[in-house]
């Protein structure tokens, strides 16, 4: 049935965010037939939208996933395998921009782009997201400074299909949006020990 690259984006600032998007890699590195082919540098971001509460802890990795049968069948069982380490995770439903124990999103799914109705366990958490198609590439990646920060470390040159610049381009072209303050890097990944080197520093 083949392999493909899918990138997805991490995010936590619920207790230990550092701790807990550790665990999410290698909750997503242990999933059936996935390889983990590589994981970005950690990211302190400001809160998007609702602003009054933690700042937010972010990453993305890359993994190389079963196609399936074609690549929608391929993209909803990769979601549902998201929303089950959510669950696991102990992700609750919150309002949007709330708050995330964890927060996983499928951002690309090798050249797919598909809009698919999710089935009932590949739901969002999210009570404004609720009956939302699953939209690969993910529809809002190109306005989300937190999610293009991390995802340029990982791969810079990645051109998602349908856009007409790449991943860097889109990452500098927000940060002249947001500006310097609304990201930060705080560590790069050690693929030796699997984690980011712990930070102490606020």
């Amino acid at each position: 049935m083949g392999r493909v690259r899918a990138y997805v984006g991490l995010g936590a600032n619920v207790g230990d965010a550092e701790a807990t998007l550790t665990a999410a890699v290698a909750a997503l590195a242990a999933l059936p037939g996935v390889t983990l082919r590589g994981v970005s540098g950690l990211f302190a971001t400001t809160p998007v939208g609702l602003t009054d509460q933690p700042e937010f802890r972010n990453a993305a990795v890359a993994l190389d996933v079963p196609r399936g049968a074609d690549m929608a069948t391929g993209a909803l069982a990769l979601l549902v395998a998201l929303k089950r380490i959510e669950r696991a995770f102990g992700r609750r439903e919150r309002e949007r921009w709330g708050p995330r124990e964890l927060d996983l999103d499928l951002l690309v799914f090798g050249r797919a782009r598909l809009a698919l109705d999710r089935p009932p366990e590949g739901a969002p958490l999210d009570p404004g997201k609720a009956g939302r198609l699953l939209v690969v590439p993910h529809p809002e990646m190109h306005e989300r400074l937190f999610v293009l920060a991390p995802l340029a470390d990982l791969a810079p040159r990645l051109g998602p299909p349908g856009w007409a610049e790449t991943i860097e381009t889109a990452r500098r072209r927000r940060l002249l949006i947001e500006g310097p303050g609304a990201v930060r890097p705080m560590a790069a990944w050690d693929p030796v020990a699997r984690r980011w080197p712990r930070v102490t520093s606020q």
